[in-house]
């Protein structure tokens, strides 16, 4: 049962109008009756009328005097200089025996002032309401048109405990042991006081995008059983010059008042850029921002038990100052996961979901290489799509499969119609990488080949990949000479090149580029790096690259990388000539089947090819 109180019902806009428009309706209906009013007369003829005998009653409010004759006729007047109409009969010298009329005073003076008050006051109420209404919701929904100056955390554990613990993360060992450690001392601190000990002021989470460095953080929430206050960097900086200074202290003081606390700032590149870096100088409302956080975590004292925790990727842009000891003392790496990882990320997102016997997640684990913690929740999710989609009840290696070539190629292109001639040239381009592929060293296993189009390309190769930390200079000769199979075959069997090999001769030229320039693997321009292209991240790479060689050293970079090229596609050319047959009964294969395996694959490199005659007749069998 849910014992939380229900929310607040909101107020549609509608509604708000509906009411605005029927109080200016009322204004009207009010202010018509006083247009249609009783015609207005002198008071000295409503005394002539008294002296006539004609009128029947009068009756006063206020200032003002209601006449009604006997005829049934009614007139208006007004008091002169506010005496009252009994005495303005005495001044006139009107006889008693002519005032015989029914004469009634309604002394209302105090409402009709309340009544102008409020027809002044209500509409100033009114536009003070639509101002305060947009500004909260220009300011992010705060609670008052004076709180843009507030912190925008949320305390996670000042509710339900979160649901997400250590046992949920998986694949980033060493970063969960260097984060228990923090919860260990925000539980137990006299443990590492008793023996001098300080424990870090900031924690620092650096690594790529998708590897649980937010989830991570989720878990020490769930486990440190104290305040943990979460925020964005970029919900520090907003339009106005100030905020986001207002907004740190505000933030380091509830830390402060609810402490032992942590504070976690996902994303602080997007606040604590390296300053006076920008192409409009220095001074600027994220500058101040970075200013007062530099300020808050050096103001901690060793009793203070606030541990600041950050997660970012570019941890190459952040100013120095945060780096320093006393500020963000450790540095936490969060990197892609290993075989290992990989298979117990699996394991963890694989959980309430009902997979067939022969689903294999280690055999998933090492087909993902390079896969991050959310590209695997995304592949086990696509799978589940699939399977339901088909009506199914368990997730099958089928959906794994083709949930993988999703992940990785994009959705299969069922609707383009290929000609036959453009199937037969994507079926030798495929062979030819996946020919030389599997007779050099240093490339990896031929996974599955298949000529059905899906994203941007044609058909593909899919390797086995492995974890591999180094590479030497045969892995990058053999990759290049892989990667230009697919056009030494087009060449050999067509005599022409064709547009698919344009993603092929960008891969290989990087490669062999860096050979030259990132990894001294030149004979001829020796052990030294060429060209700076870490570049200005607040310019831009491309307008920021350093070039550090001359005119001399870039014709000798470019005859380099000619001469790799070259090298490897001669190396490609002569794979496929000496290969000739099995690349022909691979594309006829594919031409049949359009996607093979690894197994059907390696059982067409295993067989022994058919002797042929010099008219290229089949030599009967014995």
């Amino acid at each position: 049962m849910d014992d939380r109180p229900n929310p607040r019902p909101t107020i549609p806009a509608w509604a708000w109008i509906l009411a605005i428009l029927a109080i200016i309706l009322g204004l009207q209906l009010f202010l018509s009756r006083r247009v249609n009013a009783p015609e207005e007369i002198p008071l000295d003829r409503v005394v002539r009328l008294v002296e006539q005998g004609r009128v029947e009653s009068i009756v006063v409010t206020g200032e003002r005097l209601e006449v009604t004759l006997q005829n049934g006729t009614v007139y208006g007047s007004t008091k002169e200089n506010g005496v009252g109409f009994m005495e303005t009969l005495d001044r006139y010298q009107v006889p008693l025996e002519q005032r015989d009329f029914s004469y009634e005073v309604d002394d209302q003076s105090s409402w009709n002032a309340l009544f102008s008050i409020g027809l002044t006051l209500i509409p100033v109420l009114l536009l003070l309401w639509i101002f305060s209404r947009s500004f909260r919701q220009m300011q992010g929904g705060g609670n008052n048109i004076f709180g843009f100056g507030r912190s925008r955390a949320r305390n996670i554990n000042d509710g339900d405990r979160p649901t997400v613990t250590f046992d949920d993360v998986a694949g980033v060992e060493e970063a969960k042991e260097e984060v228990q450690e923090i919860v260990q001392f925000l539980r137990e601190p006299e443990k590492f006081v008793q023996v001098g000990a300080r424990i870090p002021k900031g924690v620092l989470m650096v690594g790529p995008p998708g590897t649980g460095k937010t989830l991570l953080a989720r878990a020490i929430a769930g486990e440190a059983g104290v305040p943990f206050f979460h925020i964005s960097g970029s919900e520090f900086v907003e339009m106005f010059v100030g905020v986001g200074a207002s907004r740190v202290r505000d933030l380091f003081n509830k830390a402060k008042e609810h402490a032992p606390s942590i504070v976690f700032v996902d994303e602080i590149d997007a606040v604590g850029r390296q300053r006076g870096a920008g192409l409009g100088g220095g001074h600027d409302e994220r500058e101040q921002t970075l200013n007062q956080i530099l300020v808050e975590m050096d103001g901690f004292s060793n009793e203070t038990n606030v541990i600041v925790i950050a997660a970012t990727n570019r941890a190459d842009v952040l100013d120095p100052a945060l780096l320093r000891p006393g500020r963000f003392d450790r540095k936490v790496i969060v990197d892609l996961p290993d075989i290992k990882g990989r298979e117990d990320i699996l394991e963890i997102h694989a959980r309430g979901k009902p997979l067939a016997p022969e689903v294999d997640l280690a055999e998933t684990a090492r087909l993902t290489a390079g896969f991050s913690g959310a590209d695997l929740e995304n592949l086990i999710n696509e799978a589940a799509i699939y399977a339901a989609r088909r009506n199914k009840t368990v997730i099958s290696r089928l959906e794994m499969q083709e949930a993988f070539d999703r992940v990785v190629m994009g959705p299969e292109r069922k609707s383009r119609v290929i000609s036959e001639e453009d199937k037969e040239v994507t079926a030798y381009h495929e062979a030819g990488h996946a020919i030389v592929s599997h007779f050099l060293v240093h490339t990896d296993p031929v996974q599955k080949i298949t000529i059905i189009p899906r994203g941007g390309a044609g058909g593909y190769v899919m390797p086995l990949p492995e974890d591999r930390m180094t590479f030497h200079t045969g892995h990058f000769e053999d990759r290049i000479a892989m990667a230009l199979g697919g056009r030494a075959a087009e060449e050999i069997f067509f005599g022409r090149v064709t547009t698919g090999a344009s993603n092929d001769l960008k891969q290989a030229t990087s490669m062999a580029r860096s050979m030259v320039t990132k990894y001294g693997m030149s004979e001829s321009l020796g052990l030294r790096t060429y060209g700076d292209d870490t570049g200005n991240v607040f310019l831009g790479r491309e307008l920021s690259t350093t070039r550090d060689y001359s005119e001399e050293a870039a014709k000798l970079i470019d005859r380099e990388v000619r001469i790799i090229l070259d090298r490897n596609y001669e190396r490609a050319r002569d794979i496929i000539r000496t290969n000739h047959d099995r690349l022909v009964r691979l594309v006829n294969r594919l031409m049949e089947a359009e996607t093979l395996d690894r197994h059907e694959f390696e059982q067409l490199m295993n067989e022994e090819p058919a002797p042929v005659e010099a008219d290229g007749a089949l030599v009967p069998g014995d």
